[in-house]
């Protein structure tokens, strides 16, 4: 087998196998030479070429997404490394594993004024769990960092940064490895909840009439489904669930925005909790951050094994486990009491859902009817990716399908990375994946398309609305040139020309009949991927997802 003759490198590879890190996305350049040439020689590795830095750092992150297990991402010296940081800080707040290398030249020639050199250690430093900046010689203190920086993505579920400098020549090469590398243990760490918190919680619970439990963005699966009908059926308790939380019940209300935009100032008080619970990622709802900090409860839990944010104002215990390791300690010492919260909730619900129904039979073609055509039509056991924006605001409006599994990248809520981090997360899962995008983060992120590992039954919708739709919803929208120009960046763009390009199937509708038949074309083909380009009137839809609010009530 073929080796870099460079050692620092052969101990970052050795590593990395010994770690059971497989998957490695490679920006080519070539300051990182002797990694490529390690990585690609050696049959463990499923290596991947992906040019545009801030793509592969978004498509490892889809892989990682995935997996639940680092992958790398690899690139040269200079700006590269920069290139990575949208993915990076989203990786930090949706907590996946991803561990970036970046190749540097030796310290020495930083700041002479070197071709493609920048000040590469601790760069990314504000949004990673370690930063390994090594030295340019092989050792065993390079060794603990490299390793370091390997267990702690594996035990912070977030990014890591190992800084590698290599001096010329890069590309020299061996067949017997020169160093004998050091390897630890990813080592776990196991916590409980002192029994004495445990009690003191039960106590407030078991006395408390209104209790809401809010989920945020979840893995499949995740919540033990004896945990998901004790809540159901306790009359105290309210779930409230996202499109993003992947977790069922039909007593569960999972359209918070439509149960809680027309609430009156009554309304608010009457759902006013005692005590919020909160489990999962990043919230995606507005309205129910507002409603929370507006109406505090008395106390807020957070229970996740990492970190907990005081997204309300109002926290006052964080239980430092897994969920389900909480509730299978918590709930056996709690009781079911007499309370009236969860009818509240499930009257409204009933409401809501009858004047929805209402509302979309009568709905013109729009943005909002096209969420719901496509979600009728959509496939069962789908890998679904949803961009930022107004795209995953309106999925929160509908009921999906069970089987379907819902990811977005929700960390820092940006439009940047959606396709490259699909594509990525399709590669990985080996399911049928739909893509569901806006015209601008599509746009915006189309050199992801710019990939030769795309799945035929890879799919993409996007809802071209001519502009930034997103902000004819949130105030502070006006009919003038500035409005159009630098908020809302109007366009008159399509899809068809990169479709062709990047070898996609493309197919375009921009009426309720021509959609239903698009639709059904659409997911029956599997030879090739497909785009779905749906038109939209720019003018009308926010005036009518503004009314399907007002007539809620």
């Amino acid at each position: 087998m073929i080796y870099p003759k460079i050692a620092l490198a052969q101990s970052i590879i050795e590593i990395c196998h010994a770690k059971g890190i497989q998957h490695i996305v490679i920006a080519p350049g070539s300051r990182n030479a002797p990694l490529t040439i390690g990585f690609t020689a050696n049959p463990y590795f499923t290596c991947y070429s992906i040019a545009d830095e801030r793509c592969a750092a978004f498509f490892a992150m889809g892989i990682a997404q995935q997996i639940g297990k680092p992958v790398v991402v690899v690139c040269t010296s200079g700006s590269a490394v920069l290139n990575f940081y949208p993915a990076v800080a989203e990786a930090f707040y949706s907590m996946i594993p991803l561990v970036v290398i970046s190749a540097d030249r030796p310290q020495s020639m930083v700041d002479i004024g070197d071709g493609q050199t920048i000040r590469q250690e601790n760069v990314l430093a504000n949004h990673t769990h370690f930063n390994a900046n090594l030295s340019e010689e092989a050792s065993e203190e390079n060794d603990l960092l490299i390793n370091e920086a390997f267990n702690k993505a594996f035990s912070k579920s977030g990014p890591t940064h190992i800084n590698a400098p290599f001096e010329e020549p890069l590309y020299e090469t061996i067949t017997v490895p020169t160093v004998d590398t050091m390897i630890s243990t990813f080592g776990k760490v196991y916590k409980t909840i002192p029994f004495e918190d445990i009690i003191a919680s039960t106590n407030i619970w078991n006395t408390a009439r209104k209790k809401l439990i809010l989920v945020g963005t979840l893995n499949p699966n995740e919540i033990e489904s004896s945990i998901i009908s004790h809540f159901a059926n306790d009359p105290s308790v309210l779930v409230m669930t996202e499109t993003t939380s992947n977790l069922y019940h039909e007593s569960f209300l999972n359209n918070i925005d439509a149960i809680i935009t027309p609430f009156s100032i009554e309304d608010f008080e009457d759902f006013q909790p005692e005590v919020v619970l909160t489990f999962g990622g990043m919230i995606v709802s507005k309205r129910i951050k507002s409603f929370l900090r507006n109406y505090q409860p008395t106390h807020h839990w957070h229970v996740d094994r990492h970190r907990a944010y005081n997204t309300f104002g109002s926290l006052t215990y964080h239980f430092e486990v897994n969920p389900n390791d909480f509730f299978n300690q918590f709930l056996p010492y709690t009781k079911y009491i007499q309370s009236n919260y969860s009818d509240l909730g499930l009257r409204i619900k009933a409401l809501r859902k009858e004047k929805h129904t209402t509302y979309m039979a009568n709905l013109p073609f729009c943005d909002f009817k096209a969420f719901e055509q496509i979600i009728n039509q959509l496939p069962h056991n789908l890998h679904l990716q949803v961009g930022n924006s107004s795209s995953i605001r309106y999925m929160q409006l509908f009921d999906l399908p069970q089987s379907v599994e819902v990811f977005c990248n929700r960390g820092t809520s940006g439009i940047d990375g959606s396709t490259s981090t699909a594509i990525g997360a399709a590669i990985a899962s080996e399911k049928d994946t739909l893509l569901i995008t806006g015209d601008v983060s599509f746009f915006y992120d189309s050199n992801g398309l710019w990939n030769n590992y795309i799945p035929k039954k890879f799919k993409i919708i996007i809802i071209n609305n001519g502009g930034g739709g997103i902000f004819r919803i949130l105030p502070g929208h006006e009919e003038n040139e500035t409005f159009h120009t630098y908020f809302e960046t109007a366009h008159c763009l399509t899809a068809e020309q990169l479709a062709t390009m990047y070898q996609f199937g493309y197919r375009k509708a921009s009426t309720i009949e021509t959609l239903e038949k698009e639709l059904k074309a659409f997911f029956a083909e599997t030879e090739v991927p497909q785009i779905l380009e749906i038109f939209t009137p720019t003018y009308e839809n926010d005036k009518l997802l503004k009314d399907y609010f007002r007539k809620l009530v």
